[in-house]
């Protein structure tokens, strides 16, 4: 629809077909997974076994604009039926109440002034309750002052169709310029991507806006919706956990004035921080993304939502470029939008790479206290007493094995002294008989 309206070039759609093609079969031959909201934002939520129903009828304003083009169109057609039906049949009993049906001597003496004029069954009686509430007044009938009652039904009839006219342009108003219609031009990329951005895996996507009007405080939340057991055993089938997306500001605001890629680096404390390539394939969870923020146009608040399953999130692979500088000027090529590259990454979880690191990392900082405990310990021993300290011991010269505790007793308590303050004055004696 937007490719006919020319708001998408045409190898925007050619490029997401051929992503659908280049899928895994894993997509296809697995059992098609459930999920919360589905690719055009839509909640995939069935509401069943709702027993107090008349809780809809509370908020008859909000029902009317939730219903369907057809229903709401259907609804409006029957009240406006059934509303000239109604005031048809009161006319006509009006009519035939005063006796402006009997039938009259056209060459005889005129009978007694009728309530409605013009008005000799239901057929014209229908038609005078048209005339009326929608003011169309072709002037062939029209209420005298002869029937008080027929003026009062007059003021009703004119009350409730006004009330009619008024709730059917609010519904179709609303319903006109809901926050979905403008989410309809925005875009977000048909997969999400994990590659390594600055030595971390992070969770990336990419969301574009099509017109050119700017949505006015946008922000962007991620949650993950997985099914979690507790451990006391209690089962939560939907256990929403939010995402910290990155970036520099700590907030989830964005500016979207041209294309954007979101992400989420996969640290400690992030949902995804036990992901792997392997573990993907079988993970139970969806990965929801919900942008909000005021349109600048009209004012309204709206909201664009979608999701990403694991079947959808591609590992090792990275969006490609979209944005070049030509004239002076900034374009976007939407063709290559959700095109991705391949980039080599390590297929571990962010927690084995970090405890793979943090072996890496132990081992060369325990060599470096060591070399600093003998540098100190040699230039000691060396000035005092003459020694030198082998370069090859195991241990440090400050370990419990070779020197001991020192305590010193100070009003009945035990003070520990700090293995820097040992270093210090070993240093100073040495400085001393140097002097010396």
């Amino acid at each position: 629809m937007l490719a006919r309206k020319g708001l998408l070039p045409d190898g925007f759609l050619l490029t997401r077909l051929a992503e659908e093609q280049n899928q895994p079969n894993r997509s296809r031959v697995r059992s098609q997974r459930a999920r919360f909201i589905t690719k055009t934002g839509s909640c995939n939520v069935a509401h069943k076994n709702i027993r107090e129903q008349g809780r809809f009828l509370q908020d008859v304003f909000t029902t009317m604009v939730d219903l369907k083009w057809q229903h709401s169109f259907l609804i409006f057609t029957s009240a406006f039926l059934c509303s000239w039906m109604l005031f048809a049949m009161i006319w006509w009993l009006l009519a035939f109440a005063h006796g402006d049906l009997e039938p009259r001597d056209p060459n005889g003496e005129p009978g007694p002034i009728p309530c409605v004029t013009a008005i000799h069954s239901f057929t014209s009686a229908f038609l005078f309750s048209i005339e009326v509430q929608v003011t169309i007044g072709f002037g062939g009938r029209m209420v005298t002052e002869e029937c008080p009652l027929a003026i009062t039904v007059l003021i009703i009839q004119n009350i409730l169709g006004l009330i009619i006219n008024a709730v059917m342009l609010g519904c179709v108003f609303m319903k006109t310029a809901q926050a979905n219609r403008r989410a309809e031009t925005l875009i977000f990329s048909r997969n999400a991507v994990i590659a390594s951005r600055n030595g971390r895996p992070t969770f990336m996507f990419r969301v574009g806006d099509l017109r050119k009007s700017m949505i006015i405080s946008a922000t962007i939340q991620l949650q993950v919706i997985r099914r979690t057991v507790t451990a006391e055993g209690e089962v939560i089938p939907v256990c929403q956990l939010d995402i910290q997306v990155e970036n520099p500001l700590r907030s989830n605001g964005i500016f979207l004035v041209s294309p954007l890629i979101i992400s989420h680096t996969m640290e400690r404390g992030s949902p995804l921080y036990e992901l792997s390539a392997q573990s993907l394939a079988s993970e139970d969870l969806e990965i929801v993304v919900i942008l909000e923020g005021v349109v600048e146009t009209t004012g309204i608040t709206m909201q664009a939502r979608t999701s990403y399953t694991p079947e959808e999130i591609l590992w090792g692979r990275r969006f490609v470029s979209i944005i070049t500088e030509e004239d002076g000027r900034y374009c976007v090529d939407y063709s290559k939008f959700g095109n991705t590259v391949p980039i080599k990454m390590s297929s571990l979880s962010a927690k084995e790479l970090d405890q793979t690191r943090g072996i890496q990392e132990g081992s060369s900082n325990t060599g470096q206290l060591q070399g600093w405990g003998l540098v100190r310990a040699g230039r000691g021993g060396f000035r005092r007493g003459g020694r030198t300290c082998d370069s090859s011991a195991p241990h440090p010269w400050y370990a419990q094995s070779e020197t001991p505790k020192e305590e010193v007793e100070k009003k009945g308590q035990k003070k520990k002294v700090q293995l820097e303050v040992i270093g210090r004055q070993i240093e100073e004696d040495g400085l001393g008989e140097m002097s010396d």
